[in-house]
């Protein structure tokens, strides 16, 4: 069924991923006074109007972000499936993982090439959250799938 909780958290996880897509990534400030922003196409260095492309993707960090998309909304209709379900669910945790990675290099290199510090913003929570959001969704699947068990166990 589409209405389970596990189905919510799962298209929440798609939704925070999908901020991703548009806007910058991360942003830094270097000591000259530019910005230099990160955001599924490359570096870019902001300096008042302008802005000068730095360096094409360092790591594939839109890729991750679609397949993200990609693997929650599909593990969304894979209601019937719970065992297929619960593998995609995993390699959603383990792509999350792997998408914190890819901005924790982009924001070390950022750092070490342009000598830049990082600006806080709300998006270098979000790849948290959704952690958060596919453990969430995983717990409910296997409670799901060890309540159909039991009630195979009875019949």
């Amino acid at each position: 069924m589409i209405q389970r909780i596990q189905s919510v958290y799962l298209f929440l996880t798609a939704l925070v991923a999908a901020l991703f897509l548009r806007g910058s990534i991360l942003t830094f400030n270097n000591n000259s006074g530019a910005g230099i922003m990160l955001n599924t196409s490359g570096i870019y260095q902001l300096k008042g109007t302008d802005t000068l492309h730095l360096d094409s993707n360092p790591a594939p960090v839109g890729v991750i972000i679609a397949l993200i998309i990609a693997i929650s909304v599909a593990a969304i209709f894979l209601y019937r499936k719970r065992k297929l379900q619960m593998k995609l669910t995993i390699a959603l945790i383990i792509l999350v993982l792997v998408f914190i990675g890819a901005l924790v290099y982009c924001a070390v290199s950022v750092v070490n090439n342009y000598h830049a510090g990082i600006s806080l913003n709300y998006k270098m929570f979000l790849p948290i959250v959704m952690i958060i959001l596919a453990v969430l969704a995983y717990r409910g699947i296997k409670k799901d799938e060890e309540l159909v068990r039991s009630y195979d166990r009875l019949r």
